[in-house]
């Protein structure tokens, strides 16, 4: 019997398979960026969208750059973080602006790309925390690194590794946020058991992410090719729920924000690992 905590994709792809796909796709854009041409960088990244059907072409909500990256900035938000990292972007949200960060705390940002919400953070949580940023891409850590040097923030760390495999101790980071990227992820199960377990007890997590819609078609779910872009890895917002619950958070909220697909949205997911041992 399927596990019904285990969300189900429809896709055929290995979980390397899609690594290779998303990375390959993400490094092409850092490669751009870094080299001063964002203009060039976000057209890699929306050419997929649009191809994906998000917000774009037949995708029924308007323009992707209305939809995904550095617009849904304010300005007053982004103060502070060269204009490469925010014009880098293409999350579906600001979780900085719902994560409630304080001066003190260790923040996680999964999926950190060019930086954005990590110098963000890094400001927020100062003086005495620490803003992390993981990601898998060699290229878009180049550029993050090269981002925050350029803000003169020191308190930030870039780490290299996989959303289902956090290179941090248990136990050590208060809150998790991440930019539209949990769906890009093979094994999402697997990336939220990860946010729990270096969460520490009363640690919230706060993200932007895409959930699609329940009638998804299947097809479209299982088509690797969109995993770049916006839909075929997302899970529904009750998949989201129970994989939330299942990974020993509570107190879960999701809030969608805007169309991003003519069969799904963006939305900010909140939960909080329980302070004391269930």
């Amino acid at each position: 019997m399927p596990d019904q905590n285990q969300p189900a994709t429809g896709s055929t792809a290995t979980p390397q398979e899609i690594r290779d796909v998303v990375r390959a796709r993400y490094a092409a854009a850092a490669v751009r960026a870094a080299a001063g041409a964002p203009d060039e960088a976000r057209a890699v990244e929306v050419h997929a969208l649009e191809s994906d059907g998000c917000c774009g072409p037949g995708g029924g909500c308007g323009p992707v750059e209305v939809a995904f990256g550095g617009r849904l900035y304010d300005p007053a938000e982004a103060a502070g973080v060269p204009p490469t990292a925010v014009s880098a972007s293409l999350g579906c949200g600001v979780p900085t602006a719902v994560a409630d960060l304080r001066p003190g705390e260790v923040v996680l940002d999964l999926g950190s790309g060019a930086g954005a919400d990590v110098l963000i953070s890094a400001r927020r949580v100062a003086p005495g925390g620490r803003a992390y940023g993981l990601d898998m891409t060699p290229e878009m850590l180049e550029l993050a690194r090269a981002n925050a040097a350029a803000a003169g923030v020191d308190n930030v760390e870039f780490l290299q590794g996989y959303l289902e495999d956090i290179p941090l101790p248990d136990a050590g980071v208060d809150v998790v946020i991440s930019n539209c990227v949990i769906n890009l992820a093979a094994d999402k199960t697997a990336v939220l058991r990860e946010a729990a377990r270096v969460l520490r007890p009363g640690g919230r997590f706060a993200v932007s992410d895409v959930i699609a819609d329940p009638d998804m078609d299947a097809a479209t779910r299982a088509d690797t090719t969109r995993w770049t872009g916006c839909v075929a890895g997302a899970l529904t917002r009750t998949e989201f729920e129970r994989a939330l619950t299942a990974a020993g958070l509570a107190d879960v909220e999701i809030v969608e924000t805007h169309r991003v697909h003519e069969h799904a949205a963006s939305a900010i997911v909140r939960a909080r690992k329980p302070a004391t041992a269930r």
